[in-house]
Formats: structure tokens, sequence, C-alpha cells
């Protein structure tokens, strides 16, 4: 029983995933995708309410943020559950889905009309000002270097200890930087050898690739690198590209019965791939954002795939790269020397 709908966020399932008969490891997959809307409800609800008892957001304050529809959900569950006015800054990339969400929560949606110097986030950020500007009562969420990002990941990582004991890998896509560098955080000072994985799109600056902004991939990847990003707990890197992630959520559903996004779908990928070079027992903890209904009119409709030229019966398998190599299929690269975390 809970009081109320925020109550409801975090404590997603965990689920043992079937794999293949190659796989040696053991792959768990954390459900965030199980939360009213998604992983980031989790940000929303602890930066919102970080705020509020820090004084920076009063009661009834108007809230913006810049979102392309993962993190947008969240907010407006939260911040109009408490009594905020709340302003989304996307672009038209956001699904009708996301935007019939967002408008049956009363939340106000302003999308761009053209990118920015630094694709579509950059074009929304400029809007983003301006509306600052209109409205100086503002309170800015600033989810790309606002550290209750990171933090909000702290409670999904002991979830992950209370179930199982101990995480061996961890493989989550990278966006804004918050889920990868919260959850490893917390994760290191249980296992200071958790292997970290980071999941990209080909595209995306995050790693030192050049922009391609565009790439059809949503959820995963950026064309800047946000300050949530620590790239010092990352010891690999994969890039897949819009076919082979497409591909791979298409098998999530058919093999494992989840109907997720493509960023799933990418961890997913790489989690059954190097479930096949470990040691038997090695857990690996494999992290679901959100669910596919958003998507319903892309990736798994199939004139658009037809239209895009995008072929998801086919299977890949990852090349070893130089993390400097310029890729455009799915590729991995050792990020990092491995060192150990000092608690």
């Amino acid at each position: 029983m809970y009081q109320n709908i925020i109550e409801t966020i975090g404590n997603t399932p965990l689920v043992k995933l079937r794999l293949d008969k190659q796989s040696i490891g053991e792959v768990y997959a954390k459900l965030e995708l199980q939360n009213p809307f998604g992983m980031k409800d989790r940000v929303a609800k602890n930066a919102i309410l970080a705020a509020k008892e820090s004084g920076d957001l009063q009661d009834g304050q108007p809230i913006f943020e810049s979102s392309s529809g993962t993190l947008a959900c969240g907010i407006a569950l939260v911040g109009t559950s408490l009594g905020h006015p709340v302003h989304i800054v996307t672009d038209p990339r956001l699904d009708s889905i996301t935007r019939a969400k967002l408008h049956s929560l009363g939340c106000h949606v302003h999308v761009v009309d053209k990118m920015g110097a630094q694709g579509w986030q950059g074009g929304r950020l400029e809007l983003l000002h301006r509306l600052l500007e209109q409205h100086p009562d503002g309170y800015w969420l600033r989810q790309y270097e606002n550290p209750s990002n990171p933090e909000s990941y702290t409670g999904l990582a002991q979830e992950l200890i209370d179930d199982l004991g101990q995480v061996d890998i961890l493989i989550v896509a990278v966006g804004t930087g918050g889920s990868i560098s919260g959850t490893a955080r917390e994760l290191k000072k249980y296992n200071p050898n958790c292997k970290v994985i980071a999941v990209d799109a080909t595209g995306s600056v995050i790693f030192g690739q050049p922009d391609r902004p565009d790439r059809l991939q949503g959820g995963i990847g950026n064309s800047l690198v946000a300050g949530n990003v620590d790239h010092t707990l990352i010891d690999e890197v994969h890039w897949l590209n819009d076919q082979e992630a497409y591909a791979a959520t298409h098998v999530l559903a058919r093999h494992e019965k989840i109907f997720a996004g493509n960023s799933s779908g990418s961890v997913y990928a790489v989690a059954r791939w190097v479930s096949r070079f470990v040691e038997p027992n090695t857990k690996i903890a494999a992290i679901f954002p959100d669910r596919g209904d958003r998507y319903a009119n892309t990736i798994y409709n199939h004139d658009y795939l037809k239209t895009k030229g995008i072929n998801v019966e086919l299977d890949f398998d990852p090349k070893q790269v130089d993390k400097n190599d310029v890729v455009h299929s799915w590729s991995y690269a050792s990020y990092r020397e491995k060192t150990v975390l000092k608690i």
C-alpha cells in the first residue's frame, strides 16, 4: 500500500535472463521500465524533493527542463503531484505517446523547430534559456550536471546488492551519465573490482566519437558531454548503430518477452555477448531503462523500419577497436586502465 504515486518509484523487479547456449555468466535485468514511466522517475523524485528540502524550489514555483522524453514524464509526474507547473522543452523527435502522457498530466510542452550548434540538445537548451528569461521565477532542474541525478541511483545500486549480494559486471546505457555514474559509484563500495561497461550509440560524442545528430536512436547517446558523466568509473565502452540497436530490441522482445526501448535492447545485446566470455557464476547486472510503448511507431513499426532500411532479423557481433577510432557499427574498446576505487 502506497500513500501516493511518488512512493511507487523504485524497488523495481530484477529478472534473470534466458540468454542462449553460449552464455556462461548470469545476466540479471533490472527492469527500471517498471517505474510509473521509466528509470528517470528516480531522478525526478530525488532532484525535486532535494530542491524543496534545500529551499531552492519553493511551493508553487514552476519547474523547467530540457528532455527528449525519458525524464520529462517523471518530472511531470512528481512536479505536478506536488503542485508545481512543469515546462518541458523538447524537439520533434518526441513521440506522440509521450506527448499524450505529458499533456494528460498537465505539463506545458515546448518544441524547438531546429537544431542548435550541438544538435537537438543544443537547440533545446537555447529555447530553455529564453523561457527562463520570460519566467525569472522558474527553477531549472539541470539534469546534465545536477548532482541529484547520479545520487538518485544509490537506491538502485542498493536494490541490486540486496538481491544479488555482489555485482561483478554492470552494463548501462549512457545519455546524461547519471545512471551509470551513480550506480557504479555505489556498487564499487561493495566490490571495488566491479567492471563497468557503458553502452552508447554510434554518432554520440560522450566517449569521443564525432557527432551525428541524424542518428535515429533516442534515450541513449548525446550531442554534448554532460557533467554527470564520470569517465573515471568506466572500464569499457560499446557503441551500436541504429540497425544493431533496433534488431537487438526485437530479439529482447521475442526471446526474453521484455517489451522495451532501444537503450534496453542495446544493453541486452552487450550483456548477452559479454556473458559468453566470463567465468561461471559471474553476476552481470544490466539496466533496462524504459519500455517500448513510446517506440510503437518507430522501432516496432515495420513500415517505418522499411523506410529507414533497417533489417531487424540480422544478428551482430562487435569488433574490438582503439577508443580513439571512429566507429560506424557495433564496436567496443577498453576505456581506461583498471584502477581500484579507494573506499
